[in-house]
């Protein structure tokens, strides 16, 4: 298992912090206009909308809020026009990251973005110096205590789903990005309620890291993540579960 997924796990309980600062609701509310913009405001007819949508709805979104946000992506309201842009580099030991962003000031991002790279040891690349180390899949997590993983492997695979891994105390369903919403539909249909569902970018193969270098990598990580402009953050480390557990408590 990945650093990555472990990490994203790890967020997942911190998820609750950054709702109440607000910046859950920002970063859902900026996808779906970007969303909107790219490919209309109906959401039977723009998957990617849809799936914002739904992302919203789970962390209890006012229904007046995602109104609000699909009509200033399609101009109907007025608001900030963003600009939706991939960035790559590489952090500490080499650890490949990429970074999604949305922002209304693209020289901004770039300068402060660089220097969050550079303040760990890394450096900001060139666009696909890393992105062939990463392969764009759906990731579902299910909590273990919710479903046996015979009863799980059945509904999931049985929509397309490719793979389920391990990830201690939940189940990730990994699927090609076409079969998201027919793997997700199906859990829903069968009564089993997913942790997290996201269309996300997996490394192929990951960096060992341990010590001050994984603790430089995770400050970076951290700082990435924390910026207004962010949407993702993928990397490619590899952590140990209990140094992991230790450096972010």
């Amino acid at each position: 298992m990945s650093g990555h997924s472990k990490w994203a796990t790890i967020k997942h309980k911190k998820a609750a912090q950054d709702a109440k600062r607000g910046k859950v609701f920002t970063r859902l509310i900026r996808e779906i206009q970007i969303a909107a913009r790219a490919g209309g405001g109906d959401v039977d007819s723009n998957p990617r909308l849809r799936t914002a949508v739904n992302a919203a709805k789970a962390q209890s979104m006012p229904a007046d809020n995602i109104k609000r946000a699909i009509l200033r992506g399609t101009g109907q309201l007025e608001g900030t026009s963003y600009e939706e842009i991939t960035f790559e580099g590489y952090g500490p030991a080499g650890v490949a990251i990429i970074v999604e962003v949305v922002t209304d000031n693209r020289n901004r991002t770039v300068s402060e973005l660089r220097h969050l790279f550079s303040k760990q040891g890394g450096n900001l690349g060139e666009t696909g110096c890393v992105g062939w180390m990463f392969d764009k899949r759906s990731v579902i997590v299910v909590p273990k205590e919710a479903v046996p993983e015979d009863r799980l492997m059945e509904v999931a695979l049985g929509v397309g789903a490719e793979d389920m891994r391990d990830e201690g105390d939940a189940w990730s369903i990994v699927s090609p990005p076409e079969a998201h919403e027919p793997v997700l539909a199906a859990l829903t249909q069968a009564g089993l309620e997913p942790a997290t569902s996201s269309i996300s970018m997996l490394p192929q193969n990951t960096v060992r890291v341990e010590g001050k270098q994984a603790a430089a990598v995770l400050r970076t990580i951290e700082g990435l993540e924390d910026h207004d402009d962010v949407q993702n953050v993928y990397a490619n480390f590899d952590i140990d579960d209990k140094e992991l557990e230790a450096l972010s408590a």
